[in-house]
């Protein structure tokens, strides 16, 4: 069903004051979980922290802190404990570079990554502006084609041929993603807040996006693109629509996710071309309570490996 509303309806607007949070910090995501057969632990103590609680091996049950300012560790660690989890290993991996939980005896498995977030709270002509030269080329030819652009809201349907296409992609290319079991939980627990935008040449589909809104912000979930699409430059297009919707309906933000320029550096320059700024993230740091304090001084030997980078160019 489309989501398209008379000129004269206009949208309650997001008030800019509600923090920003990443989508696996958000109620939305909580939601999803739940419905999914998972119960998320949400400190409410700690900003709302979502803490997702899974089995690995089969037999070991470990609690994962994914994408959260963690501006008092210690505090952090204490509410866990509190909780139940004093035996549980804990997996940490902040928004922000957070050295400082070499404090509790947090160990560093994984050095910091690097995503892509755009503001969205430019005006559009300042936006289009600040594309890379290239984007901007692409968007341009795009938009000299005969495409035709649609927006509506994702169809609670498994076999929908971009959840298809997504897992084949998958397979072929290596990586993983949400299962597609979440991404419906999502869609149905949240209605309205996953948008599918895709680009028709006639009647066919060249290509497709997936957007997730939560809270101010949104997230690029999953994409598609055929060959035919490719040569039309349909995705510029529809992400342009995506940024320019999503402004329009005063969301301030949309993380572009992962940018891996070794194994999928086509993906990055696309994701920095729409003017996305490179966002450090905090590493993955692991946790177990029992030997906290034995594991201090291992800690404070990784600390390097936490510190805040310098950003380089894609």
């Amino acid at each position: 069903m489309f989501d398209f509303m008379p000129a004269d309806v206009m949208p309650r607007p997001i008030q800019r004051s509600t923090p920003i949070r990443s989508l696996a910090q958000s109620q939305e995501f909580a939601r999803a979980l739940r419905s999914h057969g998972q119960e998320p632990l949400v400190l409410n103590q700690l900003n709302d922290t979502v803490v997702m609680r899974r089995r690995i091996m089969g037999c070991v049950d470990v609690a994962m802190v994914n994408r959260a300012r963690i501006d008092k560790p210690l505090r952090l660690v204490e509410l866990l404990q509190e909780q139940g989890l004093r035996r549980t290993p804990v997996i940490l991996s902040p928004e922000n570079p957070t050295p400082e939980l070499f404090k509790t005896g947090a160990v560093p498995l994984m050095s910091p990554a690097q995503i892509a977030r755009l503001d969205l709270t430019a005006p559009k002509e300042e936006r289009r502006a600040a594309l890379h030269q290239k984007w901007r080329n692409r968007l341009k030819h795009a938009e000299s084609q005969a495409l035709r652009v649609t927006r509506q809201n994702m169809p609670l349907d498994p076999a929908h041929w971009l959840l298809q296409a997504e897992a084949i992609q998958q397979g072929q290319r290596g990586y993983r993603n949400w299962p597609q079991d979440l991404t419906l939980a999502f869609v149905r627990e949240n209605p309205g807040k996953a948008k599918l935008f895709q680009a028709f040449e006639g009647k066919e589909v060249v290509a497709a996006v997936l957007i997730l809104c939560h809270g101010t912000c949104a997230s690029y979930h999953i994409s598609h693109t055929t060959d035919r699409g490719r040569a039309l430059s349909a995705h510029n297009l529809l992400m342009w629509n995506a940024m320019s919707w999503l402004a329009a309906k005063d969301y301030v933000e949309l993380d572009l996710g992962l940018i891996n320029t070794e194994d999928a550096a086509g993906l990055a320059r696309f994701k920095l071309g729409t003017g996305a700024k490179l966002h450090e993230l905090g590493g993955t740091w692991g946790y177990w309570p029992p030997m906290g304090r034995l594991l201090r001084p291992l800690a404070a030997l990784d600390r390097g490996l936490m510190t805040p980078r310098k950003t380089g160019q894609v």
